[in-house]
């Protein structure tokens, strides 16, 4: 049984929030915006149909205030949430209260957020699903002698990356068995404060890699497509700068690889929404799973400007 949506609200603010806000209004469906004191006189609290207050406060007691945005949504009688991207986007726990309120979460399952958001437990998911992986260490234990003895095994330069990682935080680059410990710490230090999460990987260090990202999208019936391969691999800090696409170092036989890996995945974990799976491509053109994002990504309009999609919309 299929339910339509006629009411969402956008719990977002800025730009997000106002592109949501207008291929909602394209589509015939109400749009329904929340806003923070400090935000009232900003264009998504105007644009939409509908607008309420969060009142003032921190972003904790505003726009990641999930029960007060869910208790907003059903008393505004909404049909759905969209996140947008930041804020609650890749939250398990929001969009699990969000279907327990009797609403629907525009994205994936939050048992997918929630395992997929764990870059471990994605690394153990893409092994299933045979998806290649930087060669690394994976496992369980976390003393400091059997990640050394593990970074040795796989031979520097290596990465120290944290699990809950993201944004270049708790990430180091050893070059040296010597110098492992202290950017261990440091990571490990880095990965607490971010993320209140100190657990580790470690990965191969890849010498002048790419880095490949496969846009993805699923709807609720066990359909996945992509939207093809956008290239990032000019950084700063490990942030992208620019996003170009089609990726001059992917051909036809590659794409097509690409591609068909990002959808096995998909297909595997039964994913829903847009998404992003990103990869490392190698001098020798090998290609390795990186993390997946469960959420619209802010280069979307990338995709819709070669492929004359609205990626909101779908």
């Amino acid at each position: 049984m299929s339910t339509k949506i006629r009411r969402i609200l956008v719990a977002n603010r800025g730009e997000i929030a106002v592109r949501m806000i207008a291929t909602c209004r394209d589509m015939n469906i109400t749009a329904i915006s929340i806003y923070s004191d400090h935000d009232a006189s900003l264009p998504h609290a105007s644009l939409a149909d509908e607008s309420y207050g969060l009142g003032s406060g921190t972003l904790a007691e505003t726009y990641l205030n999930q029960q007060t945005i869910i208790d907003i949504a059903l008393a505004a009688k909404a049909d759905a949430i969209h996140p947008g991207y930041g804020f609650l986007s890749e939250n398990a726990a929001f969009a699990k209260a969000v279907a327990t309120a009797g609403l629907i979460f525009i994205g994936p399952p939050s048992d997918v957020i929630e395992k997929m958001g764990d870059k471990m437990a994605s690394r153990e998911i893409a092994i299933a699903a045979g998806v290649p992986l930087i060669p690394g260490y994976n496992g369980k234990s976390q003393d400091e002698k059997t990640l050394l003895d593990e970074a040795i095994k796989i031979g520097f330069p290596i990465m120290v990356k944290a699990s809950a990682g993201g944004g270049g935080k708790g990430m180091r680059r050893v070059d040296e068995a010597g110098d492992f410990i202290a950017a261990l710490h440091q990571a490990k230090s880095e990965a607490m404060n971010a993320f209140g999460d100190d657990r580790m990987f470690i990965e191969k260090y890849l010498v002048e890699p790419r880095h490949i990202e496969v846009q993805v999208m699923s709807d609720t019936h066990g359909n996945h497509l992509h939207l093809f391969e956008r290239e990032c691999s000019i950084q700063r800090r490990h942030q992208k700068i620019i996003e170009e696409s089609p990726s001059v170092a992917v051909d036809e036989a590659l794409r097509k690889k690409l591609t068909q890996t990002a959808l096995n995945l998909c297909k595997k974990i039964g994913y829903v929404g847009a998404g992003t799976i990103e990869f490392m491509l190698d001098a020798d053109g090998k290609f390795y799973f990186l993390e997946m994002n469960t959420r619209l990504q802010v280069e979307h309009p990338v995709k819709e400007m070669i492929k004359g999609l609205d990626m909101v919309r779908l």
